[in-house]
């Protein structure tokens, strides 16, 4: 209980950060998709060499770590591009949609049924996501084609978590992470040779900015989640990650110097609610 305490806040600061580090990155979105997972797991390789460890994998398991990679590719992919058009505040918000998408995706595929808290959850966030999606139109096309990729961004993540709460409770931390952000790096590999893009020729505060990108809201970040995933339910996991928006909406505050309109405090609060209202059977629970 005192490791949750004291991992999961800074788990919560770590992610917080990668909005920031994306927009400072002079580099096309699968790029620094790309480079973020590579890098991971490149920096995770020595110490697999040095353990050796690990049971035997079975085909189906096999397959479930290959989907848990292949939908955090797809989160990165359309999140990071997001960042490109609309503004880290409507970004982080509406990709941390997902533990509603979590909710319906255990209704469709893991039977579980839907309460009252879900569907009235599910009612608020539309309304929310309706509101920061009315005023950034009114700014431009570009703001709400990022707004539509970060919802993507959400779906995906759900697919993410989705599995992740299965295979975690009988897999241990490195023996998850490791091949599901080395599937993730190969994916995205393929993902920017198919859409051509080129891999070198950036700034080097680009490359460093990437380098953070692996090393924080990675490495610290996302593995604190599916670390905590063993101990605790992927709702409770989704409720501390409500945190990112906050912390994400400070800090472009501050370095990048982007101001919040009253449309997207109304609507990013509405989204928060409707999120923590879905998930309010569940916590009561524990």
């Amino acid at each position: 209980m005192v490791s949750l305490l004291f991992l999961i806040p800074i788990g919560i600061l770590a992610v917080s950060t990668a909005s920031i580090f994306i927009k400072l990155c002079d580099a096309p979105a699968l790029i620094i998709a790309t480079y973020r997972m590579v890098f991971a797991s490149l920096i995770l390789l020595p110490y697999a060499l040095y353990k050796r460890t690990g049971k035997p994998r079975g085909r189906k398991e096999i397959g479930w770590l290959l989907l848990s990679g292949f939908f955090l590719s797809l989160h990165f992919s359309f999140w990071i591009a997001s960042l490109k058009y609309t503004s880290v505040a409507s970004s982080v918000v509406l990709v941390s949609t997902h533990p509603i998408f979590v909710g319906i995706g255990s209704r469709l595929f893991l039977k579980e049924r839907m309460g009252f808290y879900l569907i009235f959850g599910i009612i608020l966030s539309v309304l929310g996501s309706a509101l920061i999606s009315y005023e950034d139109m009114s700014l431009s096309e570009k703001a709400l084609m990022g707004d539509g990729l970060a919802l993507l961004g959400a779906i995906a993540a759900s697919g993410y978590f989705l599995v992740g709460r299965k295979m975690r409770k009988s897999q241990d931390l490195f023996s998850y992470i490791l091949p599901v952000y080395s599937t993730a790096a190969l994916a995205l590999i393929v993902f920017s040779l198919a859409f051509h893009e080129n891999f070198f020729g950036y700034t080097r505060s680009t490359y460093l900015y990437l380098l953070l990108l692996a090393l924080v809201p990675q490495l610290i970040g996302h593995t604190t989640f599916n670390w905590a995933l063993k101990y605790l339910p992927a709702s409770m996991v989704a409720i501390t990650i409500l945190g990112e928006p906050v912390g994400s909406v400070i800090l472009a505050y501050f370095i990048l110097g982007e101001g919040l309109t009253s449309w997207k405090v109304v609507g990013g609060v509405l989204i928060l609610a409707g999120i923590l209202i879905a998930l309010r059977r569940k916590s009561q629970n524990l």
